[in-house]
């Protein structure tokens, strides 16, 4: 029997992250409301092509297959269409066989605020204003960065990475860096609290589900080593040791854990991601997410103390 909504892992998705619509979004910002309107209806049965998050989108969805008799996963469309000019959105999802059942369409507004009401742990989107709005609640918000991707269809595997202060966890820690503006306070700080767990931070609730799916994946992998995993799950921090022990225990203390952990102490992320080629990687901090990266779905969280003056 599927899982009520509200016990399953959700992402919310925009229908310019999902689709390419900066065609549509020019005519709209020349031509005003009602030519964008009547350009969306006469092309209602064109279908778009993919946008930045379809790749995501894709593989995340099947986890439904591996785990088909509880559909653990949905994927819910938050639109500022009107009803009337959501159709071709509609029309493309069954096209591309995206198994997408629900979704808002707002004429205009933001629809951020419909976050609780479809139990949404990530909402992905293009729009800087929504992602604000959702922030600004404690809601669970990314902004999906234009970078160049290409869909490779005959690879399934899902690989997303997560950075850890001010995304998985709050930012307690990175509060007591941006204060003392000194790395040695920082791992004095996290040194005297290495057995105290972090707090959760805005997507903890996103990470842990996911993360619950990684775990089902390493025991099938344990019993059958031939079993291809579908997922992928990495921490990429510009933490080292000895601030390191403390993000370890607190994933310990919430019962979680990563495929891949990555303690970088100053490194770019770049040179990690380069190779772990994520097809979502979220940090709360800009200057980590290098748009020159190829085929990397980079999600911006503008959460926490690295992002007040944003």
């Amino acid at each position: 029997m599927p899982y009520p909504i509200e016990k399953k892992l959700v992402v919310g998705i925009s229908s310019s992250a999902l689709f390419d619509l900066k065609k549509e979004d020019k005519i709209f910002r020349r031509d005003g409301l009602e030519a964008y309107k009547k350009f969306q209806i006469q092309n209602r049965e064109t279908i778009l092509e993919k946008g930045l998050a379809f790749p995501f989108v894709k593989r995340f969805l099947n986890i439904n297959d591996v785990y088909d008799e509880k559909v653990p996963v949905e994927v819910v469309l938050l639109s500022k269409n009107s009803p009337e000019t959501g159709v071709r959105i509609f029309n493309s999802i069954q096209e591309y066989d995206l198994d997408i059942t629900r979704g808002v369409f707002t004429s205009g507004k933001s629809p951020h605020v419909y976050l609780p009401s479809y139990n949404i742990s990530l909402f992905l989107t293009t729009d800087q204003d929504d992602v604000n709005k959702s922030i600004d609640l404690n809601y669970p918000a990314g902004l999906i960065l234009k970078s160049d991707i290409e869909d490779d269809d005959e690879e399934m595997e899902l690989r997303v990475a997560f950075d850890f202060d001010g995304v998985v966890i709050d930012d307690e820690a990175e509060k007591v860096y941006q204060a003392e503006d000194q790395l040695d306070a920082f791992h004095d700080h996290e040194t005297e609290n290495v057995v105290k767990p972090h707090s959760p931070g805005i997507l903890a609730d996103f990470f842990r589900k996911l993360a619950f799916f990684q775990k089902l994946e390493s025991k099938k992998k344990e019993k059958d080593p031939d079993y291809n995993k579908i997922l992928k799950t990495a921490i990429v921090t510009a933490r080292n040791a000895p601030s390191h022990e403390r993000a370890i225990n607190t994933l310990e203390h919430w019962g979680v854990s990563v495929d891949e952990m990555f303690f970088l102490g100053g490194i770019k992320k770049k040179r990690v991601l380069e190779v772990l080629k994520p097809h979502l990687f979220i940090d709360d901090q800009k200057s980590h997410l290098d748009q020159d990266l190829k085929n990397i779905t980079l999600v911006h969280i503008p959460f926490g103390i690295a992002n007040k003056d944003n």
